[in-house]
């Protein structure tokens, strides 16, 4: 592509999320959805109107703004928020990625499917869409406990996803067996909170100096670029490493006004390019591989969700009224399903073509329809009394 193309793609790109954000203000619509359905729309299962060279940016975007929204998550494990909220946090957490794999293998493995295929989509369906909650929790605009604890949860799931993922490898068949997998996990978890460490104790104490009381826009920018490239480099999650990071900031960073303002500043566009993009690079045809055992699936994880979390509610001693509502806050799904389901494809070629339809169907339908259903959870729980009808 040449320079005018790729600048002129650029403009409309965000214009086209700067009109998807003002519809989403005037329509209360989730703007995550709107730019997915923009993007699809526009890629190569619409009209085909974004070129390839635009949107072999997805990758790196996608890295990028998602360690940004780790950075953010990790700043919600705060010591202030886990001692208001951490025993509702760890309980729901766990609740709900163990109903969601429990639920989803047993009932997958019921109507016929090999045992360990199904072990293998159970683990897959834990895993969440930490930047789609996070929007959807900044554009409702509500902070209270609940929002704090979900963030806090979608912080800290893709690291029990991890786990759970590795021990189903094992269990499903691995060649390599338990120290193989664990080794491996041990390195790439292991690993990442190193690295948030290495990085998140020196930036604690360095950012904001120059300017007191706030990290500078470069400070936020070369911090977020260095862990995701060392991540990368190194083979370990960026994701965990940015929360990591994020989280040692947010608690030792004492001379911090807000510690990740110009992160939460500069986020928004590479948010844009990464939902426009996301939404191009889904394929409709996934849904025509659905059939009954799809749906099964689909289903199935929607109600591991509810279940886990209305137990996990339960036991984490939440407000009544929002003990219904984390299940459904948390059904977002996305790329952390995908790069599961593509380490499961490889090591099984056999179930490779399987894995992914389901994965993708899933993806496509809860990546669209999640959002909605956790900005209606969230304004359902911050409703007061007089406001119900």
């Amino acid at each position: 592509m040449d320079l005018a193309g790729f600048l002129i793609t650029l403009g409309v790109l965000f214009l086209a999320g700067l009109a998807a954000d003002e519809f989403g203000r005037v329509t209360r619509f989730p703007r995550v959805t709107l730019l997915l359905l923009l993007g699809l729309a526009a890629g190569n299962a619409g009209l085909g109107l974004i070129p390839e060279g635009v949107a072999a940016w997805f990758d790196a975007l996608s890295i990028i703004a998602l360690t940004m929204v780790s950075f953010l998550l990790g700043g919600s494990i705060s010591h202030g928020n886990l001692m208001r909220h951490g025993r509702a946090i760890l309980a729901i957490s766990l609740a709900i990625v163990a109903f969601t794999i429990l639920l989803v293998t047993a009932g997958l493995t019921a109507v016929g499917m090999d045992p360990g295929l199904a072990l293998l989509l159970g683990a897959v369906a834990t895993a969440t869409a930490p930047a789609a909650m996070t929007d959807v929790i900044r554009q409702s605009g509500v902070e209270n406990g609940f929002t704090d604890t979900l963030k806090a949860i979608v912080a800290i799931d893709d690291a029990w996803g991890l786990i759970v993922f590795s021990v189903a490898l094992v269990l499903a068949g691995h060649s390599d067996g338990w120290m193989g997998v664990l080794s491996g996990t041990f390195h790439e978890l292991g690993g990442a909170v190193a690295l948030g460490i290495g990085i998140g104790i020196p930036a604690a104490f360095l950012t904001g100096r120059l300017k007191p009381g706030e990290p500078m826009q470069a400070e936020a920018i070369g911090i977020v670029f260095l862990t995701a490239g060392i991540a990368l480099w190194s083979e370990v999650s960026f994701l965990i490493a940015g929360m990591t990071a994020g989280a040692i900031i947010a608690n030792f960073a004492r001379h911090h006004d807000r510690a990740f303002h110009e992160i939460e500043h500069i986020q928004w566009p590479f948010m844009i390019l990464f939902f426009l993009l996301a939404g191009a690079s889904l394929e409709f045809d996934a849904l025509r591989m659905l059939g009954l055992t799809g749906a099964m699936f689909v289903v199935l994880r929607i109600l591991g969700r509810l279940a886990g979390g209305i137990v996990g509610a339960r036991l984490g001693g939440t407000p009544c009224k929002e003990v219904l509502w984390y299940g459904p806050a948390l059904l977002p799904q996305a790329g952390v399903a995908v790069g599961m389901a593509l380490v499961a494809g490889e090591r099984f070629p056999q179930w490779e073509t399987a894995i992914m339809a389901y994965t993708i169907t899933s993806t496509v339908i809860f990546e669209i329809l999640g959002p909605p259903v956790t900005l209606l959870a969230i304004r359902r729980v911050s409703r007061k009394p007089s406001d119900h009808p």
